[in-house]
């Protein structure tokens, strides 16, 4: 075996002095400079610069180089093994490496599975940590413009690949790594491009220069403009699915998460801020990660680097990458890096340059490995307590089961308990009807969660109703009730209400999918659905995009139907055979595509004439348009919101919507959308022409929706009519302003401030924007301090916040009296148009679904609006 000695560079240290070989500006895209001093490498081995023609750190890598050369380190070494795990949006593979000894590779399975079993407290007492390796996910660059962990990627995987030493055996031989050389290929391969494509040869540190200033919407997230960051318990995305599934195969002990922060910081490493650690965390987990920041520390002190802690982030939210694992026995570390964002670029500590920030991500990715292998008993051990220390709070926990489900939308409830079995929660079918908490339950349409199981501290996290916190300021959301979430009954059962008698089939791998039928047959009168299925609208657009007629009922109905009378509610859907233009064979083809794959009920129906409500030919049935969707796009526009829309949209519905470049308004034809929408932004770039535009178009019969923060742009263009809740002037209060302490100012403003919080809501159901609902009880999301009074119309707010509106989460009390009972949204005539104002986002995160039907309802029926029900 040949091997690289770095002897010489010891002279070169020697000689220059260390502290210049760590500063900032002088830090050089060189293997001398990132490698170990003192160790030696096989040459066998090939380096990132043999592979793909550069050392990392002279361009940004693009994600097929990152690739190629993880591929060249897992065929060149008998340490590495790759795997692929799915692909993205943009059909970029998802890989990972396994690292360790070879004598642990033959044995890899045997290894996984003893591992695992730790996690299992019915065998977890019977294994021996003595001996047992310890198992580490490294994971890089989740936000793609955060590049220099996936860059530093390469480096740690030539490191573990090729150095040589006893104790690099040792330390392969006591621990497996997977590592996850990018998190988010997608936003890493939008942002090498830009910076790339903007790097002068003779490097430009200018904060203004182009290469350091993305445009709209960056590189930070994937495909869709989500933040891959929040959706680790969330799962909405692929390459979330397919990390999360590799994290319960494996259950890692240490989760590194590499990130980049604001150019004039330094380095963070975790703990963060104690008094923000969500209280279901055990202080074994933050003491351990205090243990092994000491290795942070050691290491970044001896390359004079400047660092801190216990400071800025924080472990509240169960979503994050370095918080999910703190609710799954393992430990979760965040790095922030002081972001060049470009090659090079000026700070308050000099110039920072790309190489200084890949450096400090490989040398924390040692200090963690370091950590893990003089705690590796300390933290194998904690992970099997926390498992035991669950199960047994379940099985004491007063709340012996949950219980949740709708027999009205199954598409909801699947899709609740598809994400509950992505986290490998025991769960089960529900074996016969219930009541419980006044809500009824169906066997055959709702689930249960029995508390004694491994996985109860998660659970608990998932429906838990929190409202108080020792904290007020969080850096993310303070709530995430997940059956509130998805707008679905549910039971916490104790005593007696919960019996294993209700434990039905045991839920294995993921929940089917629910399919529908068509009841009845073929018609050749009508064919009649309720609105309430969650892809109800991916139906109708099915139907309308093969050119079939469709109607909606503005009131209910009893229908005659093959399978005898059956009541409609507000939102139901007609398919009237006779006046349709399209061939009736294909008309039937798609109604049972529709059954189907949609998971609907379709009933077919032989007579107009009703035995209670409205007849099939009654004009309270109005005629629906295929809604053509435009998204405005651009600066100004919440680039996370617009994604939102397009990824439900497109995703879920089928139904693309055009990403409206905003600078086209004053060219292109209006006429073509009948939906636009207007996310949470400022627009103030809108000239004067195109605000006109906009207007003549809803005048015309247009829908416009806008959401949050657009309210206030449609307010001051006459657009809304709307009024926001005034603000108290404390100056003319008449009271004597209190001095305070200037230190407590920061916390206190943000303590003002509502980062994420579900409220309680009423909606009318009789309403077009409540078609399909069938309780007038909602809960919403919002992270935001908009307030708008009910509307002067009495039909024009439908849906509004409760008098005692907080469900889950922080808020403070003059924010909570502020929100109680005004609109959460309103609707406004213009001309022949509508204008439907929402506070909040319906689309949150992806996962936020009992809200969606509002957005979609707004696209389908905004045209249905009485023009007497707006302002």
């Amino acid at each position: 075996m040949k091997v690289r000695s770095l002897i010489l560079l010891l002279f070169a240290v020697t000689i220059f002095g260390n502290a210049y070989a760590q500063n900032p500006a002088d830090a050089e895209a060189s293997m001398e400079y990132y490698l170990p001093q003192d160790v030696e490498y096989d040459e066998s081995i090939p380096t990132p610069q043999e592979v793909l023609g550069n050392v990392p750190g002279e361009w940004h890598v693009r994600h097929d180089q990152l690739l190629q050369y993880m591929h060249a380190v897992a065929e060149a070494s008998d340490r590495v093994t790759l795997h692929k795990f799915g692909e993205t949006y943009e059909d970029r593979d998802l890989v990972y490496l396994t690292i360790t000894s070879p004598e642990n590779q033959d044995n890899i399975d045997q290894i996984r599975e003893e591992h695992v079993a730790l996690t299992n407290p019915e065998r977890s007492d019977e294994l021996n940590t003595t001996d047992m390796p310890i198992v580490l996910y490294m994971g890089y660059s989740i936000h793609g413009d955060e590049s220099s962990g996936s860059n530093a990627s390469m480096l740690v995987a030539y490191h573990m690949a090729a150095a040589q030493g006893e104790q690099i055996e040792e330390k392969l031989q006591n621990s497996v790594v997977l590592l996850d050389p990018s998190l988010n290929p997608d936003g890493l391969s939008r942002f090498a491009s830009w910076a790339n494509t903007h790097k002068s040869e003779n490097m430009v540190a200018d904060p203004n220069s182009m290469e350091l200033n993305q445009r709209w919407p960056s590189g930070r997230t994937n495909h869709y403009w989500f933040d891959l960051n929040r959706d680790w318990m969330l799962v909405q995305h692929p390459t979330s699915q397919g990390r999360i599934d590799n994290f319960h195969k494996w259950k890692p002990n240490i989760l590194t998460d590499h990130h980049e922060m604001g150019t004039n910081s330094t380095f963070f490493f975790q703990p963060g801020i104690q008094s923000r650690t969500h209280p279901n965390t055990p202080e074994m987990n933050q003491s351990l990660t205090k243990a092994i920041a000491d290795y942070h520390a050691e290491k970044l002190d001896q390359n004079d680097r400047l660092y801190y802690s216990q400071e800025s982030f924080d472990d509240f939210y169960y979503g994050k990458g370095s918080t999910y694992p703190d609710i799954n026995g393992s430990i979760g570390i965040l790095f922030e890096q002081a972001s060049s964002r470009g090659h090079a670029q000026e700070s308050e500590h000099g110039v920072l340059k790309f190489p200084f920030t890949i450096k400090n991500q490989f040398l924390t990715s040692l200090s963690t490995w370091e950590a893990s292998q003089n705690l590796r008993e300390d933290i194998l051990n904690y992970q099997r307590s926390f498992y035991q220390e669950s199960k047994r709070e379940g099985d004491q926990s007063d709340i012996e089961g949950y219980v949740f489900g709708s027999e009205h939308d199954n598409a909801r409830t699947y899709h609740f308990a598809e994400m509950l079995k992505r986290h490998k929660v025991e769960l089960y079918n529900l074996s016969q009807d219930i009541t419980a908490d006044g809500e009824s339950f169906k066997s055959g349409s709702s689930y249960i969660i029995p508390s004694d199981q491994r996985q109860y501290r998660f659970v608990q996290s998932l429906f838990e109703r929190r409202t108080t916190f020792t904290d007020s300021l969080f850096y993310d959301v303070s709530a995430w009730t997940m059956p509130y979430a998805f707008n679905l009954p549910f039971a916490e059962l104790e005593g007696r209400d919960f019996s294993n008698n209700l434990l039905g089939e045991k839920v294995e791998g993921l929940p089917a999918e629910p399919k529908g039928t068509v009841l009845g047959g073929t018609s050749d009168y009508a064919y009649v659905f309720e609105w309430d299925e969650y892809y109800a609208p991916r139906a109708v657009n099915r139907l309308m995009e093969a050119g079939v007629r469709v109607k909606v009922a503005s009131k209910p109905f009893t229908g005659v139907t093959s399978d005898g009378t059956q009541e409609f509610d507000y939102g139901s859907i007609l398919v009237p055979m006779g006046p349709q233009k399209v061939d009736r064979n294909k008309i039937h083809n798609v109604i049972r595509e529709a059954a189907e794959e949609d998971g609907l009920t379709i009933y077919s129906v032989g007579t107009g004439l009703t035995p209670k409500g409205i007849d099939l030919g009654s004009g309270s049935f109005e005629d629906l348009e295929k809604p053509e969707v435009a998204v405005l796009a651009g600066d100004g526009a919440s680039s996370y919101e617009v994604g939102e829309v397009w990824h439900l949209l497109d995703q879920r519905f089928e139904m693309p919507p055009t990403l409206f470049p905003m600078d086209r308004l004053t060219h292109t034809d209006m006429g073509r959308y009948n939906v636009i929408v207007m996310v949470n932004g400022s627009y103030n770039n809108l000239s004067k022409q195109e605000v006109n535009r906009i207007k003549r178009w809803v005048q015309n019969g247009g829908t416009l929706i806008t959401t949050k923060y657009a309210n206030n742009w449609a307010e001051r263009n006459d657009l809304a009519n709307i009024k926001f809740l005034s603000e108290e002037d404390s100056s003319d209060s008449g009271e004597e302003v209190t001095p305070k302490p200037y230190a407590d100012m920061s916390n206190a403003r943000g303590a003002q401030y509502i980062g994420g919080t579900i409220f309680h809501t009423k909606l009318d159901l009789t309403h077009p924007l409540g078609y399909g609902y069938n309780d007038e009880d909602l809960t919403v999301f919002r992270n935001s301090t908009l307030f708008l009074e009910k509307a002067e119309n009495p039909y024009a707010t439908p849906l509004y916040y409760t008098e005692d509106p907080l469900a889950s989460g922080y808020v403070s009390d003059e924010n909570l009296d502020k929100l109680s009972g005004t609109a959460a949204i309103i609707v406004s005539d213009v001309g022949s148009g509508r204008v439907i104002s929402m506070t909040d986002n319906p689309n949150f995160r992806a996962f936020w679904f009992g809200t969606n039907k509002l957005f979609m309802n707004a696209i389908f029926f905004g045209q249905t609006i009485d023009g007497g029900s707006g302002n």
